[in-house]
């Protein structure tokens, strides 16, 4: 008498299609890696690349010491620089508020035609780099610190605008109901049932922008916008390799003091 003889199953960690899945997935990075490592073999001077060590120690050689005597000529285009972050900060939220308010689903007057114009905004903002913003602008309105004023402040409306959406779609909608529940109009509605709830986020969004646009202001002088980005786009020209040293000194200390600054101001009003 034939007995048949059941096998007990055996399961593997992946089936056979996911492990041909896994090895086309690595055979695809590899032939990517290749192809790029001669797109940039093709593009690329090693003569140079190898020389660069020897070039780097020469100019770390020619950078020290700072210049410390051209400090005072710093005073001025230092300041600039945190006029620029100050005001484009100011000129985004100016913007950015309104957006805001526009983009969040809870408080928008259309959610299907203000809104996707709103999150456009948004997007258009945060995609463009405020340097890029800053070469546009000195195209149209010519260099100076009122340029780069203004590309600060169209890079910040972005930032703030989406934060401060999602801030407010965040709410307690409970407190907008009791609020309204009083018979309050439209503006106490908005005043003390979402402001108040969304405004230790505002203060904390605020700030923060200041900080990241100290840092960007530095640079945007080496496309014209103004700043010390302009002494330093103007040192380097002349191969002044000590008074880029006292720059670049002056920038860290800046953005050291400016994050510091925003710690300690955040932390008091969050």
């Amino acid at each position: 008498m034939n007995q048949t003889v059941t096998l007990p199953q055996i399961w593997t960690y992946r089936t056979t299609k996911a492990k041909l899945v896994i090895w086309f997935a690595w055979l695809t990075l590899v032939a990517l890696f290749v192809w790029s490592w001669q797109l940039m073999n093709a593009n690329t001077m090693w003569v140079f690349v190898w020389d660069a060590p020897t070039q780097a120690a020469d100019i770390a050689g020619r950078m020290f010491p700072p210049r410390w005597g051209y400090i005072n000529e710093l005073w001025l285009p230092l300041w600039d620089t945190l006029n620029i972050a100050t005001l484009g900060t100011l000129g985004g939220i100016v913007m950015a508020v309104p957006v805001a308010f526009l983009a969040a689903r809870n408080t928008t007057p259309s959610v299907l035609f203000v809104r996707p114009i709103a999150l456009a905004i948004i997007v258009a903002s945060r995609s463009i780099n405020s340097l890029i913003w800053a070469l546009l602008l000195v195209a149209i309105i010519g260099p100076g610190i009122f340029a780069g004023i203004i590309a600060i402040a169209l890079r910040s409306v972005g930032f703030i605008g989406k934060l401060l959406y999602e801030a407010i779609e965040e709410i307690d909608h409970n407190q907008v109901e009791a609020v309204t529940a009083t018979g309050a109009s439209s503006a106490q509605v908005m005043h003390y049932g979402i402001v108040s709830q969304v405004m230790p986020a505002f203060l904390g969004i605020s700030v923060f922008r200041w900080d990241i646009n100290i840092r960007e202001s530095t640079i945007l002088g080496l496309v014209g916008a103004g700043g010390i980005g302009l002494q330093l786009q103007a040192s380097l020209n002349v191969l002044a390799w000590p008074q880029v040293t006292l720059i670049l000194v002056v920038i860290l200390a800046t953005v050291v003091v400016s994050e510091w600054v925003s710690a300690k101001v955040r932390g008091a009003l969050i």
